[in-house]
């Protein structure tokens, strides 16, 4: 049974979301209308250890020491071209943006290679029907972001749900 508090703790935990015009004169849904996720604040490190602290034994400065030391261990992993799992969670790695080189002995990693950037794959877990879902969005509550601002169709009402993959 879903309690009126357990309902409203929901909809402040939901996924917000706003409507966006598509302006893309060459996209087959030029004119079109669909939704981005709205972000509200940036939960940092210290903000984080607060959390964590709150919800078991552990003291603050001890969480925050192995939160750091997390991400200093994890950018030596990188950077020796390991992938990063964390159980329950998702793999990181780097990856690498280039350009072309009509061989390996023309390519020229000052000339060719024009970024490194981390990718994330989030965990994902199976359900009976052998239906993956990504651990972050289990149960994912949306809900219409107030304000929609920009928004001047007659229908600025989205509609409001849970959904197990959007």
């Amino acid at each position: 049974m879903i309690t009126k508090s357990l309902t409203k703790k929901l909809k402040e935990m939901a996924v917000l979301y706003r409507f966006t015009k598509n302006n893309n004169e060459k996209s087959k849904t030029h004119g079109q209308y669909y939704i981005k996720a709205v972000m509200t604040q940036t939960t940092d490190l210290n903000m984080l250890a607060d959390r964590i602290q709150r919800n078991c034994t552990a003291k603050r400065s001890d969480v925050l020491a192995v939160l750091t030391e997390l991400v200093e261990v994890m950018q030596d992993e990188l950077q020796a071209s390991h992938r990063v799992k964390l159980n329950g969670f998702g793999s990181f790695k780097i990856g690498i943006k280039s350009t072309c080189a009509e061989s390996p002995k023309k390519f020229s990693i000052t000339e060719n290679v024009k970024s490194l950037h981390v990718n994330f794959t989030p965990e994902t877990k199976a359900d009976s029907n052998k239906k993956r879902t990504k651990a972050f969005l289990t149960g994912c509550h949306m809900q219409q972001a107030p304000k929609n601002a920009g928004f001047d169709d007659e229908d600025g009402n989205g509609e409001e749900g849970t959904t197990e993959n959007p």
